[in-house]
């Protein structure tokens, strides 16, 4: 039961962090999620460095579910930003999808490698 409780509340912080940020940032520039971004790439340096710190002992796996599966999971959002990919292009906005879609994941790769090679150095 206490994985189920360590994924619930990590999952539940990360959520609502996530809405928190998203309903700041969203709407600041037009045509491009900033919230929803930035929260894909902090997301994607979190668990680059929590994984690569579990890597090197750093981590339990109790610490794992709570914070890579549940708060990670919970805070970054693939449904959302396919969703905002639609949005786009239902509006007709292809180059704004080409350069959101393009930079999300290329930056979220860059994130992961950044946080594994962050974790080399702790």
């Amino acid at each position: 039961m206490k994985p189920f409780l360590l994924v619930f509340f990590g999952g539940g912080l990360g959520s609502l962090l996530r809405y928190i940020i998203s309903k700041a940032l969203n709407g600041y520039f037009q045509h491009f999620f900033l919230g929803t971004f930035l929260v894909n790439s902090i997301g994607c340096l979190l668990i680059g460095l929590i994984l690569g710190l579990f890597v090197k002992g750093s981590f339990s796996e109790n610490q794992i579910l709570l914070f890579a599966t549940g708060f990670c999971g919970g805070f970054t959002t693939f449904s959302t930003f396919a969703f905002e990919k639609h949005s786009l292009l239902d509006s007709g906005q292809l180059l704004y999808f080409s350069f959101y879609t393009l930079s999300s994941i290329l930056v979220g790769i860059l994130a992961v490698a950044l946080g594994l090679w962050l974790s080399k150095l702790l």
